[in-house]
């Protein structure tokens, strides 16, 4: 079907003028419009997801009209390490009211969009043709949009609820079928929606049974669409009814008529959220750790002034709204979040108010940290995060002070800071509505999660002890599994290469079709490092992507959690690696290291194992081994390697044998010798 002739749509009003927040510094509409009348947009793209942060709906859709005119090309050229995602649009209605929000809203998040929009009514065509130009495009993301017209144009006239029901059922069917296609040929991931139930269908029936039995029928239908993604790694599906039951309409009856535009701009919009949130987590930018301040957060009140029984926890209006706060945030941190709280209080009251206060629903042990003193809230986020090895890039910030929301931002900026306010019913709203912690799946490693941090925080305090970094290390009694990857560990490989950035040679994110396909490669390795110590199992933590074609094997990138860096692991995983290549008959082998803004920690991992430097133009560097004299493990790492076409070996230095270790002259066995238990953080 052809794209119907329509008249453009009005663009979207000028962004309004606004007095500057101060002389020094103007507020951010002004500043972007500043920078988009002087054509520097482009240039200063880093700056625009800064400016967007706080902007109201409106202004960011504005914002994204501006952005949307900017060619992607353009944006790379100026910044080569901007982060850019290819999105293939496609669907059944009029979708171009899609790219503004969509743009404002990956920009939000630091994420270049590269969009190319099909035309009108092409979704089964898209999707069913291998040649078709969406395939061609190799997206990282393809927007199928299904609105409720896919239904309402097959039903004959009149109709009755059994028509619907036959309607329902083939176009879920069909729908389902191209999701089958899409997996099986397709890369990327594949986003799918429920289609919203209006009333303009259900009033037409006239009897209110038969009214409740269309409504049973479309929503049977949806549960079947949200089921999809179920069994189909490589397919998301995002549930409408939500964002409708958020006030939103579903359509604008001229426009769906005159136009074909079948879904209203606010709900694009509001879409366009959900699709950032998946973005961020496709770029490795989802968050890591949610950050509180307690009084007026946490609690109702002062601690220091209101005491123990003044504070706000239950029982008050206020107070029933701190607790169900409360109660979100230990949801949202059973899954994989790290939990952690700054405060300008004394340490003692805070333990007191989380060890026995009766009517708090979290406690001290919900924390992997609580941090309470009277310094600057910047550098004690700065400090936890060295204390948990992350970046505080990865934390999201929530305090009802705007002073202290102001100095983070400022100070921190890539921190995501969420500025509360004095209305405590609001603070679950302004928590979820960014999902920044939304994953594609969650694993078992996320579940576990906050308790190897805690564990990663007892192995700190254990290094305290120590006079040496080697005696502690030997202490520490690493032993790690090193072995082919089998399929319950596709998801979590995934995760690992969208969620790692310092200890990540290449930064490729892959999703689980593309570790399926590496796996299903008779050529490639897709290769897993498990690792445990005295104080626990640290689970899935690295991967190695490697292929041998004749005399020459390719190590296509190497990752590995911050969680357990400069142990050793990843000498003794290399050095199994070269054994196993020599042993199977290659000659050399090459490793490649694309340099980005956090990896530079490992820009001398290669070097440590006996490769040399081939080549190197500024952004990649390529190194080789000849395997002539392949490192042992260093002494302190137990290596259980089960490498596929070769026998298990378990092996570990002599203690005594220095000659051998690679650690050797570089007592933390870190990549940059630097003699640190820990990198920077990632």
């Amino acid at each position: 079907m052809s794209q119907p002739t329509a008249s453009p749509p009005a663009q979207a009003p000028a962004l309004a003028d606004s007095a500057p927040a101060t002389a020094d510094q103007p507020d951010p509409i002004t500043r972007f419009q500043t920078l988009q009348r002087a054509g520097r947009l482009a240039e200063d793209y880093p700056q625009v997801r800064e400016l967007l942060t706080d902007l109201e709906d409106a202004d960011l859709l504005r914002a994204g009209n501006h952005l949307a005119r900017l060619a992607p090309d353009e944006v790379r050229k100026a910044h080569p390490g901007v982060p850019v995602l290819r999105v293939a649009v496609t669907g059944h209605g009029t979708l171009s009211a899609l790219v503004p929000p969509l743009t404002a809203e990956l920009a939000r998040h630091g994420v270049l969009l590269d969009a190319a929009v099909s035309d009108f009514d092409s979704y089964v065509f898209d999707l069913t043709d291998p040649g078709s130009d969406l395939y061609a495009a190799e997206p990282d993301l393809v927007l199928c949009v299904l609105d409720p017209r896919i239904v309402l144009d097959e039903l004959p006239s009149p109709w009755g609820p059994a028509d619907v029901e036959r309607v329902l059922a083939e176009k879920t069917g069909l729908i389902e079928r191209l999701a089958e296609r899409f997996t099986a040929t397709g890369r990327g991931t594949l986003v799918l929606n429920t289609l919203p139930l209006t009333r303009a269908l259900t009033a037409q029936v006239v009897d209110h049974r038969s009214r409740a039995l269309v409504g049973a029928l479309w929503r049977e239908a949806n549960a079947r669409l949200l089921r999809l993604g179920a069994s189909r790694p490589g397919v998301v599906v995002v549930d409408l009814d939500p964002l409708v039951a958020e006030g939103i309409t579903v359509a604008d009856p001229r426009l769906s008529l005159y136009t074909k535009a079948h879904l209203s701009s606010p709900l694009l919009a509001r879409y366009a959220r959900e699709i950032g949130h998946l973005a961020r987590t496709l770029v490795g930018r989802t968050k890591k750790a949610l950050v509180l301040d307690l009084d007026e957060t946490v609690w109702g009140g002062i601690l220091g002034e209101d005491g123990f029984d003044g504070i706000e926890v239950a029982e008050t209006y206020r107070g029933e709204a701190f607790r169900a706060f409360q109660k979100v945030v230990k949801q949202v941190t059973s899954q994989g979040v790290l939990l952690a709280a700054v405060s300008k209080n004394d340490l003692d009251p805070v333990r007191e108010v989380l060890g026995t206060h009766p009517q708090m629903v979290l406690r001290e042990g919900d924390f992997v940290r609580v941090v309470a003193n009277w310094r600057p809230k910047h550098e004690n986020l700065g400090e936890l995060a060295a204390d948990l090895n992350l970046g505080v890039d990865s934390f999201v910030f929530a305090d009802d002070s705007p002073y202290e929301c102001g100095l983070v931002r400022r100070e921190l900026p890539g921190v995501a800071v969420l500025r509360l306010d004095s209305e405590p019913a609001l603070h679950i709203e302004k928590l979820l509505r960014d999902g920044w912690f939304d994953v594609l799946e969650l694993t078992a490693e996320d579940r576990s999660r906050a308790t190897t941090y805690r564990e990663e925080l007892e192995r700190k305090d254990f290094l305290d002890t120590f006079d040496s970094l080697d005696d502690y290390l030997r202490e520490l009694d690493v032993t790690v599994r090193f072995a082919a990857a089998e399929d319950r560990d596709v998801p979590r490989l995934a995760q690992i290469t969208q969620r790692t950035n310092q200890f990540n040679l290449t930064t490729e994110r892959l999703q689980q079709s593309d570790v399926q396909a590496l796996r299903a490669d008779p050529d490639a390795l897709v290769l897993t490092v498990h690792s445990r110590d005295r104080f626990g199992e640290n689970g899935l933590v690295g991967a190695v992507l490697a292929r041998q074609e004749g005399g020459t094997a390719t190590i296509d990138n190497f990752l590995l959690s911050c969680r357990v860096f400069s142990r050793g692991i990843e000498q003794a995983c290399l050095s199994a690696l070269l054994r196993h290549f020599k042993d199977a008959g290659a000659a050399e082998v090459l490793g490649t290291y694309r340099r980005t803004a956090k990896n530079g920690k490992v820009r001398g991992l290669y070097p440590l194992v006996g490769f040399t430097e081939v080549s190197d133009d500024g952004t990649t560097a390529v190194f080789r081994h000849d395997l002539a004299e392949i490192p042992a493990p260093p002494p302190y790492v137990l290596l259980h390697a089960e490498l596929p076409g070769g026998s298990d070996r378990s092996a570990r230095s002599a203690p005594d044998d220095r000659s051998s270790d690679p650690t050797s002259d570089h007592s933390s066995g870190s990549p940059d010798g630097a003699g640190a238990l820990h990198g920077e953080p990632s």
